[in-house]
């Protein structure tokens, strides 16, 4: 008989996700072969990397790649980047009208210098005002062209350091405009991806804003640690970041554990690398999908692949000779002739979900404009034209 969910399924307006986990939208990361990578592992909400609404706005080819969809995701999940009310909400507007997107995730959480120090991402919600017209006209914009048909979220983190806590007040801005739902990045942006993430904030959260659905976010390694997040938090969901690099199969564990049934054993290297196969040959497809001649793929898929392949063996006996060479891989021969030579029944180190990947360290100070923690309640207006015209973060 199959096991009672331990979970009810997400619920972000007409968008249901089951079980209720999100990918977190990660620079240079979730792009389309890997969010259907991910997907083909086990249900949730998969969203796609940050891009810049003035970027859109004015048109930036590579922002539009960036914003593009497979043909195999049912949900389109994009995440905006903006400081500007009226950019973000022509933006929005834009996107429901042309039927480019099913769902649109505001950025508050970003702690990237590049970022913050213009007054954007893990910056702006110190301005409650401009918060709420930011998020407001998202909100709006979406609604007017949808009916409600495309929800707006939004995510952020805990402020911008233990002495400048902006979350509960951004939550509760959020409800007051009318998102779907938010996501708590239970650190602040000085902690960057360091010390352990502070879940009692996510509790704090929603007790706050309820019935609004919080999500979760901040080390989800295993199906043990979503459970326990949600039990001890009472989040309605998870947001997966780090946890998935290398290790995409996260999502069959975690959709197993919040079901209630035994989570699988971590897969033997052969294993992983039929998924590094799988994993090349969507990020190949997808790319000879967007340009005129195949014969690039190699040269663009193959160097941003690297940081994927590194991640993949990270938790795996596989020697120091072979990290490097993964390193230095040049073309698609190379990657499949590592494979070739890795033992196929090799085991996953003990605690391998654990091994450090990407990101694991505090920032040494956040960038603000100048006099930006002064007053919270200032009727402060950013110059859109400040926004670098970057995406993917």
């Amino acid at each position: 008989m199959e096991a009672a969910p331990l979970r009810p399924p997400l619920q972000i307006g007409p968008i249901t996700a089951d079980p209720p986990v999100v990918l977190a939208p990660m620079a240079g990361v979730t792009d389309a072969p890997f969010r259907v990578l991910c997907a083909s592992f086990g249900g949730g909400l998969y969203v796609n990397q940050m891009v810049t609404a003035r970027a859109l706005l004015h048109d930036n080819k590579a922002s539009w790649e960036l914003a593009r969809f497979h043909p195999a995701e049912q949900v389109r999940s994009l995440q905006l980047y903006g400081t500007d009310p009226v950019t973000v909400g022509e933006i929005v507007r834009r996107l429901v009208a042309e039927d480019r997107v099913d769902h649109v995730d505001m950025n508050f959480g970003c702690p990237a210098p590049k970022v913050t120090r213009n007054g954007g991402g893990a910056a702006l919600p110190v301005k409650r005002t401009l918060l709420r017209a930011v998020v407001g006209a998202a909100v709006r914009a979406a609604d007017a062209e949808s009916g409600g048909r495309v929800p707006v979220t939004i995510k952020f983190r805990v402020g911008i350091d233990d002495d400048h806590l902006t979350f509960l007040d951004t939550g509760r801005i959020a409800a007051d405009e009318g998102v779907a739902a938010v996501a708590l990045h239970a650190r602040t942006a000085l902690q960057h991806y360091a010390p352990p993430a502070r879940w009692e904030r996510i509790a704090e959260l929603v007790q706050a804003v309820s019935p609004l659905p919080v999500l979760g976010n901040g080390d989800v390694f295993t199906g043990e640690d979503a459970v326990r997040m949600m039990t001890q938090t009472g989040c309605a969901g998870v947001v997966v970041g780090r946890g998935c690099l290398g290790r995409p199969w996260l999502f069959r564990d975690l959709e197993d554990a919040l079901a209630g049934r035994p989570v699988q054993p971590a897969p033997l290297l052969g294993e992983v690398a039929d998924v590094v196969r799988r994993h090349l040959d969507l990020a190949l497809e997808w790319r000879r999908g967007s340009v005129a001649h195949d014969d690039l793929s190699d040269r663009y898929v193959v160097p941003a692949f690297r940081k994927h392949l590194a991640w993949y063996l990270k938790g795996y006996p596989v020697g120091a000779e072979v990290r490097r060479a993964a390193g230095q891989i040049r073309a698609t021969d190379d990657v499949h002739a590592l494979l070739d030579g890795l033992d196929p029944d090799a085991q996953a180190v003990v605690a391998a979900e654990s091994v450090v990947r990407s990101h694991s360290n505090a920032l040494k100070r956040v960038a603000l404009p100048e006099g930006w923690l002064d007053d919270p309640d200032e009727d402060v207006a950013l110059d859109p034209a400040l926004e670098e015209m970057f995406s993917g973060g």
